[in-house]
């Protein structure tokens, strides 16, 4: 069964947040933290958010990547 590709996140009951990277888990954020996560994650990129989130930002493309007119959006 193929893993899924890039970063997710799931809401847990207690007000945790699991954040995941390719069905791994790559962070659990709790109390503050969580509700500062989600609103990032609600006005942004949430793939760059997360990634920043989890530390797997340190490449320096990302940004620019997305920028490139090959991966603009029409």
């Amino acid at each position: 069964m193929p893993r899924p590709f890039g970063f997710t996140y799931e809401r847990r009951g207690d007000g945790t947040v699991v954040v995941t990277h390719r069905g791994r888990a790559a962070a659990t954020l709790r109390a503050a933290r969580a509700e500062k996560f989600l609103a990032e994650v609600e006005q942004g990129d949430a793939q760059l958010v997360m990634a920043r989130w989890t530390g797997a930002y340190k490449f320096g493309n990302e940004r620019v990547a997305r920028d490139h007119s090959r991966n603009r959006r029409r």
